[in-house]
């Protein structure tokens, strides 16, 4: 049976698994330390990095397809760990083309958080190579004021999502500290992990003691600090900073998604983004009209807003210094964060907040790594999952160097650049973009 990917592609793709590919002399960033291994050849067998040495070390096998990477830059793949993934009711061709555009940006791993019904088996095709996406993790439907009415209902909503097999729990906000007892101590019975938002009836510290596992959006930070009105003493910050390292949990800041939920851009320079030519006009359309709505209601402060914002990037900046283990993370598709594309945007906001570049990467590549502990993935190493993205420069040196993509490896399978770009164009033409 043909690989979809070539099917969607071309015929020269390489699909999954037992083909050998060797990427030659390239720069290889392994990401387990701020390095260049210069002139560096790595061969992928069976979907994992079998060799990395040094070019003039490593023997080629005549089987192996050979792609030229002198003068690029090998890096893994990264991790989009706050994405979401269509529901199996929207159009098939949103949901495989939402998923190639995670791909075609180099994201190779997505945390879904929002699940849906019939999820699993996308996962399960993904797994199997039966489409073009990332490795998916997914939660289940989420546990919200308006999906949980009781702690009985709590307790029985977390056994039946582990039972189904969804890999985590889902927090939204509405939830009673009652209820969010209940989901934790319940969690920790049958072991899966919980994280999201913080709801307001729970509070950041009671989140944080009662082990959830990720802060998403760095959701009731600023409601623990008591700011939004008067700016924040960097003390707090770092209490607050102390105090999540000390639970041991993670957290997805969301940078540029949260400035646009609060409202702090102007709506003409999110219209302005090229990359909106991908998604239907539909969905833009809601877009623009949850926008509207979120500016002319009479209770939005512009100027506040724009106060969260910079609290936002002081807060992050002083995780960042104290060492709490951060996720990157968008939150696409959400309103003008388009999947994929929106890392771009993301990575430039971190390091404007004042993390270094290779802090910044690392969130994306070898800390997601290090998040799941079922799987050898993040690192560009012997034996660890072959998702790895091609760059025609240097990303430790810029951040925006990661949209140079040349080519992606996902889940052991090569996509050279001119077929991303080519079935980039038929999305665009699809949805009414140039």
């Amino acid at each position: 049976m043909r690989s979809p990917i070539a099917a969607l592609l071309a015929s020269a793709c390489l699909p999954l698994a037992a083909q050998e590919i060797v990427f030659e002399h390239a720069n290889v960033i392994p990401m387990n330390r701020d390095t260049v291994l210069e002139d560096h050849s790595v061969l992928v067998k069976d979907g994992r990095f079998l060799k990395v040495a040094p070019s003039s070390k490593l023997k080629v096998p005549g089987s192996a397809t050979r792609i030229d990477a002198r003068g690029k830059y090998l890096m893994p793949g990264m991790g989009e760990m706050h994405g979401h993934i269509p529901p199996p009711t929207s159009p098939p061709a949103f949901i495989e083309d939402v998923l190639f555009l995670y791909v075609a940006n180099g994201v190779t791993t997505v945390r879904g958080m929002l699940g849906h019904a019939g999820q699993l088996e996308l996962r399960a095709k993904a797994k199997r190579g039966e489409i073009v996406a990332p490795t998916l993790y997914l939660a289940g439907p989420s546990f919200s004021g308006s999906t949980v009415q009781s702690v009985p209902q709590a307790e029985q909503r977390v056994r039946q999502q582990k039972d189904e097999g969804w890999d985590l729990l889902k927090i939204h906000p509405g939830l009673t500290r009652d209820q969010f007892d209940a989901i934790a101590r319940t969690a920790r019975q049958v072991r899966i992990p919980f994280a999201g938002h913080v709801p307001a009836d729970v509070g950041l510290a009671h989140a944080l003691e009662q082990g959830q596992q990720t802060i998403d959006h760095l959701d009731g930070y600023i409601e623990y600090l008591g700011g939004g009105d008067a700016p924040i003493a960097e003390e707090k910050m770092v209490e607050a900073a102390r105090r999540t390292k000390a639970a041991g949990a993670w957290v997805v800041p969301t940078m540029v998604l949260w400035e646009t939920i609060i409202g702090a851009p102007s709506l003409n320079a999110l219209q302005a983004f090229p990359e909106l030519k991908y998604m239907p006009r539909d969905v833009l359309e809601q877009w623009n009209k949850a926008y509207r709505a979120r500016q002319s209601d009479a209770k939005f402060d512009l100027a506040r807003a724009k106060r969260i914002a910079e609290e936002r990037k002081r807060l992050l900046k002083v995780l960042d210094a104290q060492k709490v283990k951060i996720l990157f993370g968008t939150d696409s598709p959400q309103q003008f964060s388009v999947p994929g594309f929106s890392i771009h945007r993301e990575a430039k906001a971190m390091v404007e907040a004042g993390m270094k570049p290779f802090d910044v990467l690392r969130s994306g590549t070898a800390a997601v790594g290090g998040y799941y502990q079922t799987e050898k993935f993040g690192l560009i190493a012997e034996g660890y999952r072959a998702d790895a993205v091609l760059l025609d420069a240097n990303p430790l040196t810029s951040v925006e160097n990661l949209s140079r993509i040349a080519g992606v490896l996902a889940n052991g399978g090569w996509l050279a650049g001119a077929q991303i770009q080519t079935r980039l164009a038929e999305i665009a033409r699809r949805n009414g973009g140039q």
